[in-house]
């Protein structure tokens, strides 16, 4: 098996652990309500605590693993939010676990522009879209997952045991990485001449500093970062507040949300497998300008419409069925809207990536706190989801005016082939 795809391997195993890890607040989010008497109003903060965290440390984190390479910053990101997992369990009011939520989020911060940093140097320029959506697919693997393992973990051993377990967990997987990867392909042991050059240079890799002017006036990023913005407001609705919803807005059972509340992940799998698929088939044939932009748009458009119709169903199989349609769709651009980043960074890929998400993060932190709020005044839960809905429509319109070609490396033809992104 050649040496990249292994690396692909171990990336998306990180992206199911972290996943899980994310999704544990949300999955035992009834449970630990109960236990520590904690309203909708304040649940919002414990949600958000986590993505605010995040936001702070992304781009910082980002830049490290350009500078300092990626084997050692993955390596931290993973031991730290590994420690708060486990930390959280100790938890007996809420500011202990705010407090746990934001450290939490400061050491994950940065997992997955590190990420794309190590797609960048490891995959040829014709794979790094498929690369992405490998990565996102095994995402929502994981949050497929933790519903269907960490609801009979809480309800046999208590919530408490979720959180210690998932923190081994993730030191198993930090250890494993230190041990095996390099930040070089070159420098990988056992790979060979012929995969090397099927790579391509990374002469790029192990740079000095960022050049943070140069590469923070490039209109484009910041026209992603918005697009990105309000793209989480969807995002993060399942992230945190859709297992919640499901029990509280649509009325299923503890145990029907810790069954069906997988379906719109395992269906996340599938968008993202074919949106990677798809963005690189078409950027083929119509250019990477066009091709990255109609998917993240025209996806998006259909994303609003499903969420407004999801907040008017009554029906549990009408709530099942268009919740996991929604997702899927929402998923199918991700992959695109990550290698557009990736194009616009170019070498400093990281950064770009960390800059966009930190923009999604602030995102999601709003819609966490707002979606609590408007719940406690009106005791609604639709409204707010309709709120979402708007606020995915506009990242679509956003989407529509990028153009990636115009990155940090140079300017590309609109035409170009993935390779000359």
């Amino acid at each position: 098996m050649k040496k990249r795809y292994a690396v692909v391997g171990l990336l998306a195993l990180l992206s199911i652990i972290t996943f899980i890890d994310r999704m544990a607040i949300a999955v035992t989010g009834t449970s630990i309500q109960k236990d520590l008497g904690i309203g909708p109003e304040h649940w919002g903060w414990i949600l958000g605590a986590y993505v605010i965290a995040y936001a702070v440390f992304e781009i910082p984190s980002g830049a490290m693993g350009d500078a300092h390479g990626y084997r050692r910053e993955l390596t931290r990101i993973t031991v730290w939010w590994s420690a708060f997992t486990a930390a959280t369990a100790v938890c007996r009011n809420f500011w202990q676990l705010f407090a746990a939520r934001f450290l939490f989020g400061l050491g994950a911060a940065g997992a997955y522009p590190n990420m794309s940093g190590v797609l960048y140097r490891w995959l040829p320029a014709r794979e790094r879209a498929r690369g992405q959506g490998v990565i996102w697919a095994a995402s929502r693997f994981g949050g497929a997952l933790a519903p269907l393992l960490l609801v009979p973990l809480d309800r046999h051993f208590g919530w408490q045991a979720v959180f210690v377990v998932l923190g081994a967990v993730g030191l198993c997987w930090a250890v494993a990485w230190r041990g095996w990867f390099h930040d070089r392909p070159a420098e990988q042991p056992g790979i060979s001449a012929e995969e090397v050059a099927e790579i391509g240079s990374d002469d790029g890799a192990g740079h000095k500093g960022t050049p943070w002017r140069r590469l923070l006036s490039l209109p484009q990023l910041w026209l992603i970062a918005l697009a990105y913005f309000f793209y989480a407001f969807g995002s993060w609705f399942f992230f945190g507040w859709f297992p919640t919803w499901m029990v509280k807005g649509a009325h299923f059972t503890e145990a029907e949300m810790g069954v069906y509340g997988a379906i719109p992940f395992l269906l996340g799998v599938v968008g993202n497998l074919a949106g990677g698929v798809l963005c690189d088939r078409l950027a083929a044939r119509i250019g990477i300008r066009r091709a990255y932009r109609t998917i993240a748009s025209i996806c998006l458009t259909l994303t609003a419409t499903l969420l407004i119709a999801m907040s008017l169903a009554t029906a549990k199989f009408a709530v099942l069925a268009l919740s996991g349609t929604a997702f899927m769709v929402m998923d199918l651009m991700l992959p695109s809207a990550w290698a557009m980043c990736m194009a616009i960074g170019g070498r400093h890929g990281g950064t770009a990536s960390g800059v966009m998400n930190t923009a999604g993060n602030i995102g999601g932190f709003v819609c966490a706190v707002a979606f609590g709020h408007i719940v406690a005044v009106t005791g609604n839960y639709a409204l707010p989801l309709q709120g979402v809905a708007v606020m995915v429509l506009v990242a679509a319109g956003i989407f529509t005016l990028i153009d990636c070609t115009k990155g940090f490396d140079r300017k590309v033809s609109p035409q170009a082939d993935p390779m000359a992104a």
